[in-house]
């Protein structure tokens, strides 16, 4: 592995790193963690517009690359969004049904690209 190969792994653990730091401040306190992370709920609108935008560019990018492995692994992350929100839009007592088909349809999409590697012998 070169150097810059390495430097990249290592700033990518790093994000691994601080964004799990973040998921579990969120997960104990979602209130510390909206300060911590400096959002504010008035710009939620915008920061979601982002968040999709973000999903879309990681979705094209794994569909150009065509890695099955890729596909099967952002998809199964993306199922899982799906069914999160879901989840805590139904506990709320609020519509859940986009969330949950969302998430099946990402789940089908995760299904299609492992049978896909098993069936082709496609590198993992």
């Amino acid at each position: 592995m070169t150097t810059l190969a390495t430097l990249a792994l290592v700033g990518s653990g790093l994000g691994v790193a601080v964004t799990a730091t973040l998921a579990a401040v969120f997960i104990r306190d979602p209130t510390k963690g909206m300060v911590q992370t400096t959002h504010h709920m008035e710009q939620l609108p915008q920061v979601m517009t982002g968040r999709y935008v973000a999903l879309t560019a990681l979705a094209l990018g794994a569909t150009f690359y065509g890695n099955m492995a890729v596909i099967a692994f952002l998809f199964a992350v993306f199922a899982f969004l799906g069914f999160a929100d879901a989840t805590i839009y139904s506990r709320a007592g609020r519509p859940a049904f986009k969330h949950l088909i969302a998430g099946c349809t990402a789940l089908v999409v995760t299904v299609l690209a492992i049978a896909a590697i098993y069936q082709t012998g496609a590198p993992i």
